[in-house]
């Protein structure tokens, strides 16, 4: 079966922009050391689209607790939740407790929508409410900064806040494994009151973004990059236009980049950009996984659908497939997986070369004007560096167009595993910077060298780039690499790593969505965010 014939994702699922697919609210934590500064932040979340503010009182220097309170909750623009985390729970109070909790109860006097009381002393705090005004809603959380507890762990704990007599329920953890959100949303799922779920850290995001789809009662979202309440909060904007939050619905394909590190990805840009222009119903995730089978084996859920692989987990992904198409099996990598909807089936596939030899032959042709008709690549010496997934994916991709390839790894064992399969040539990277046969070679580096946040580094120094005509890096992030800097230096033809992330993402949103990709707008999300 080539490459050309893969069966593709449902398209039954659509949406309509502007509709809002759930009820999960948009909450802005403001977190100013005064009043004034307070009331610009919580400005600042309702333009950017939030739907409640956060009002951290732990953060105000010299509090006035009736003039400040007043101010906060009758002047904001907003819905506010009144929280006054002590430093026992995570926040910066670290003054009487007897005090926190007047605050909190003239918070209700004064019309506070919500507050935030702690599990610890929930309690006490319910005893202390002489009479409550009907309008509050109180919030008793649980934080855990440590770990995600096992569900039956959890479902204890939730059930304890529950008996307190809240009106909402939140727990937070700590995700020390991206399969630890799945504990997360089978919380969401069986729970019997209003309840915020999340799991922080990077590995959490997923948690954050996808309550939308499980009906959690709200999320986080930070007002600037950075200024966040708990780590791994992504931004308003973020929620809003890059994973397009309001549209998530409970019956939305979920599909994700599978990597390790994976926050400088692109992808969901690229993606969730051109799901949104097709009004097909997915969120494509960056998945920072540590191990691959336990993932899939985790999310094994229907509405788990599609996902892109990249370092260090292409061979790892292709070890999880059910079937897998001839020619990633032939390279020992993919790059694309889909759950086919007949039978739950996971199929491999592997686009990297089509994007990347892709791109070298539209420069190789641009410079000397070779045919379309046959391969400029054909008889060239071809010099992969790395030999992991996206080196595979080169390697066979220059043999397939007549190349000869010459494999450079750091250990000469993989190096010579892989040459033996395309007819080539091992070498390990330190031969490589005096190995000069030819001249006019063509260089591809698969290698991580020189990705952020590295990108002072080379994989080759710059005297030995005077023996390629042209020098293609797999590295898109950033753009100019310092290998292609001192490659343009040198006289060669460049070739940005965008380009092959480009191709290939094309074909992988074909495959996910079973609709021609928007290219030009793709294109125009990648140059914004490179």
């Amino acid at each position: 079966m080539s490459i050309g014939s893969v069966p593709l994702a449902t398209t039954d699922l659509k949406i309509v922009e502007g509709d809002r697919k759930n009820s999960t609210m948009i909450c802005a934590p403001v977190m100013a050391e005064t009043v004034d500064e307070m009331l610009i932040q919580m400005g600042k979340a309702k333009e950017l689209g939030a739907d409640l503010a956060e009002v951290r009182i732990d953060y105000l220097k010299n509090f006035s607790l009736r003039s400040d309170l007043s101010i906060l909750i009758k002047q904001a623009p907003l819905p506010t939740l009144i929280t006054y985390r002590p430093k026992w729970e995570g926040g910066e109070y670290d003054g009487d407790e007897s005090q926190r909790r007047d605050a909190l109860r003239l918070a209700m006097e004064l019309g506070a929508d919500f507050i935030d009381i702690e599990l610890k002393v929930a309690q006490e705090f319910y005893n202390s409410i002489k009479k409550r005004p009907e309008k509050v809603k109180i919030i008793v959380s649980s934080h855990n900064y440590e770990n995600t507890p096992t569900v039956e762990e959890i479902g204890n704990l939730v059930a304890t806040i529950q008996a307190t007599g809240a009106d909402i329920v939140k727990v937070a953890t700590t995700a020390v494994d991206i399969t630890d959100n799945a504990r997360i949303f089978q919380i969401l799922v069986h729970s019997q009151v209003p309840t915020i779920a999340v799991a922080m850290d990077e590995r959490g995001l997923m948690s954050r973004i996808l309550s939308a789809k499980y009906g959690g009662f709200l999320t986080f979202g930070s007002i600037e990059a950075g200024e966040v309440s708990a780590p791994g909060q992504p931004t308003i904007k973020e929620l809003l236009e890059l994973y397009n939050f309001r549209q998530i619905a409970a019956d939305t394909k979920v599909h994700g980049v599978i990597g390790k590190p994976i926050s400088h990805s692109k992808s969901p840009h690229l993606y969730n950009s051109a799901f949104r222009a097709l009004g097909f119903n997915g969120i494509y995730l960056p998945l920072l996984v540590d191990g691959v089978a336990n993932f899939i084996n985790t999310y094994s859920s229907p509405d788990f659908v599609g996902y892109s692989y990249t370092i260090p987990h292409k061979e790892d992904g292709l070890r999880c497939c059910d079937e897998i198409d001839p020619i990633a099996k032939e390279i020992g990598a993919i790059s694309c997986m889909i759950r086919r909807p007949t039978d739950g089936k996971l199929m491999g596939y592997n686009v990297d070369y089509l994007g990347a030899i892709a791109a070298i032959e539209e420069a190789l042709r641009a410079s000397n004007g070779a045919p379309a008709s046959s391969s400029p690549l054909a008889g060239k010496l071809f010099v992969v560096m790395g030999a992991g997934g996206a080196g595979k994916a080169l390697a066979y991709g220059g043999y397939e167009k007549g190349a000869r390839v010459v494999v450079a790894n750091r250990t000469y064992a993989k190096a010579k595993e892989l040459a033996s399969k395309v007819g080539g040539q091992a070498i390990t990277l330190d031969e490589l910077k005096d190995f000069h046969p030819e001249e006019g070679m063509i260089l591809a580096n698969t290698t991580s060298v020189g990705m952020k946040p590295r990108i002072e580094d080379s994989p080759l120094p710059k005297e030995a780039l005077k023996r390629y005509s042209l020098v293609f890096d797999a590295i898109y992030t950033p753009k100019w690499t310092r290998l292609l800097q001192e490659a343009k230096e040198c006289g060669a033809i460049v070739v940005f790593g965008t380009e092959m992330f480009i191709n290939q993402a094309f074909v992988q949103v074909e495959r996910f969505t079973g609709l021609p990709a928007p290219k030009q707008l793709m294109r125009d999300v990648l140059a914004r965010n490179t």
